[in-house]
């Protein structure tokens, strides 16, 4: 695709740096006082499974790598692996869990996702960018509470646990950003 400057790269972005593919986890733009600014990324490596942290200077430049997408229907989890099936052909792609790690808290059976590949391999699935999930366990809501700045824990279906504000309950259903884990609304029923 080209060559980018690092400050346009984006989470889920596949790029090439030192000859190997990777995959931005997550990335944030510093500029400490009065320092050059600089690009902190988390990346995975799409060989390996692997990640880590890499600091750039905002002049550097780094190879953007085009995908294919194809969407596919979470189905279930089995023996390590997350099956995906193509609805068109009914086709069932099982994904190693290494790849689903950090997201695997998000997803439900018919979820529908983006499966990204680069030469016919695999090489990352994107989630939707909010889902709805049940709360099965968090402290008694505060009566009269609104939204404030301290947050409780609570246990989503999925078993990942998140921050939510004090007057969401046990049973409800909340909106949650899969990029960030952060609670966004409760959903009306």
């Amino acid at each position: 695709m080209g060559m980018i400057n690092v400050t346009e790269l984006r989470k889920g972005m596949i790029f090439r740096w030192e000859g190997e593919l990777y995959k931005v986890a997550d990335t944030q733009h510093v500029t400490p006082g009065n320092w050059r600014g600089m690009v902190q990324c988390k990346m995975r490596s799409v060989k390996t499974g692997s990640t880590k942290q890499q600091r750039f200077g905002t002049g550097e430049k780094v190879e953007q790598v085009g995908s294919e997408a194809k969407e596919m229907e979470f189905m279930y989890e089995s023996s390590g692996s997350f099956v995906f099936m193509d609805p068109n052909t009914y086709e069932e792609h099982p994904v190693h869990s290494s790849m689903m790690e950090d997201q695997k808290g998000f997803l439900l059976p018919n979820t529908m996702c983006l499966l990204q590949y680069i030469d016919g391999e695999l090489v990352g699935v994107d989630l939707p960018t909010t889902v709805n999930l049940k709360i099965v366990d968090t402290e008694p809501a505060l009566k009269g509470a609104t939204v404030t700045n301290q947050y409780k824990a609570a246990k989503m279906e999925t078993g990942v646990t998140i921050q939510v504000p004090p007057f969401v309950d046990k049973g409800e259903t909340i909106k949650v950003d899969t990029r960030t884990g952060e609670y966004v609304e409760r959903v009306k029923a």
